[in-house]
């Protein structure tokens, strides 16, 4: 974006309280803008457990994870970037299909000013104070980088709000207090409490059944994370975190839960052969403008069920792979990836449990769960596919 564009973009008042930022993140003061201490503020407490000032349905936000817009887009439907002053620019780069579907009924996502990661040191606090934010929104998983980097303490010394949330880490347990929170920083905490009844309802037809098998009842799982992402790499798996964990809610014994305390890690191919678990699961979304080899399965908003079960095939077919137990029963399945981030994984949560016990789940319906939630919640149509199995 141009200086010009930026210029003409914001009122008077924001410029005037970026230059003042800019000024006292340079000058390293610990004073606060003028401007946000005049508005009425409200003290929380984020998903960090840092306790943290803010002003009162925050009319300014930065994203510092664009994939957040899964979830908070639920609680401004109509118009989600309508309070976005920028945001980071994974959603554009690793999920275009639902960036498009998001600039096509919104145009002005595509205007926004965009960041680099939080994850990797890329995202530009100075660029932030230019766009003169309410409150700037941080994943959880970026909390360590963001202390290494020194982020928290300049925003601090500029007396702009960082707000750490999560529907990553834990998705089972911290995205409802996430989206309470941003409910009540954005002044809607209807829509929020709307969400949190669903997102219960649907979770506890599966995770209270679940809960009540012993291990050694439990369907064991390898779980791939992002099949295919590598085509020469094989494999990532997800420890006992993030839909790792919500498989192990669904009832499932995933395999890498034992090896890896947190979000997963790296397993030799080997291992996963000689273990020859009956099921397996692997995540894919459509990377192929970001990693033009990539042969995951290209869930998401613009595929189809002939090139879900191409791909799906072109795993099951990786060298040694037809002899394992799970592609020769065809308990071999593939689910969207963006799950990981999103609190529609409530859907995903349904679909494991259909998989692996389809006759004490016949009751659950994961794809009328997802329409609901588009219907209700979703800024954007339900449109493409988001898991199979091998056919």
């Amino acid at each position: 974006m141009t200086h010009r564009n930026r210029g003409s973009r914001f009122p008077l008042i924001h410029r005037l309280k970026a230059a003042l930022a800019a000024a006292v993140l340079t000058a390293a003061c610990a004073l606060p803008m003028a401007a946000a201490a005049q508005a009425p503020m409200i003290e929380v407490t984020d998903l960090a457990g840092r306790t943290v000032k803010v002003k009162a349905g925050a009319d300014r936000v930065i994203l510092g994870e664009g994939r957040l817009m899964y979830g908070l887009g639920i609680l401004d439907k109509d118009q989600p970037f309508k309070r976005i002053a920028g945001w980071a620019e994974d959603m554009i780069l690793y999920d275009p299909g639902t960036y498009r579907a998001f600039k096509t009924k919104f145009p002005e996502a595509e205007k926004l000013p965009r960041f680099g990661s939080a994850f990797n040191g890329d995202f530009s606090v100075e660029k932030a104070l230019s766009l003169a934010p309410d409150v700037v929104l941080m994943p959880l998983s970026g909390i360590y980088k963001a202390r290494e980097t020194g982020m928290i303490d300049k925003f601090e010394k500029a007396g702009v709000p960082l707000v750490f949330i999560d529907l990553r880490e834990e998705p089972l347990v911290n995205t409802v207090p996430s989206i309470l929170l941003v409910g009540q920083i954005y002044g809607r905490e209807k829509q929020a409490q709307e969400f949190v009844n669903f997102y219960l309802r649907e979770s506890r037809k599966v995770m209270i059944r679940a809960a009540q098998k012993k291990d050694k009842d439990r369907v064991p799982v390898f779980f791939e994370r992002a099949a295919g992402y590598s085509p020469d790499q094989c494999c990532m798996t997800f420890g006992n975190a993030n839909l790792g964990a919500v498989l192990q809610a669904a009832g499932g014994r995933n395999w890498g839960s034992a090896k890896f305390a947190g979000l997963g890690g790296e397993v030799n191919q080997e291992a996963v052969f000689a273990e020859n678990l009956p099921v397996i699961i692997g995540t894919g979304a459509d990377w192929a403008e970001s990693t033009p080899g990539s042969v995951a399965v290209p869930f998401g908003y613009e595929t189809n069920p002939t090139a879900v079960q191409a791909a799906l095939k072109g795993l099951a077919n990786r060298k040694g792979w037809p002899t394992l137990k799970a592609v020769q029963t065809k308990q071999f399945y593939g689910v969207y990836h963006q799950f990981y981030t999103s609190p529609s994984h409530v859907v995903a949560l349904q679909v494991f449990a259909k998989w692996l016990y389809p006759d004490e789940f016949k009751d659950i319906d994961p794809d009328a769960t997802l329409a609901e939630y588009h219907q209700r919640f979703s800024p954007i149509p339900l449109t493409g596919q988001f898991w199979a199995q091998l056919q």
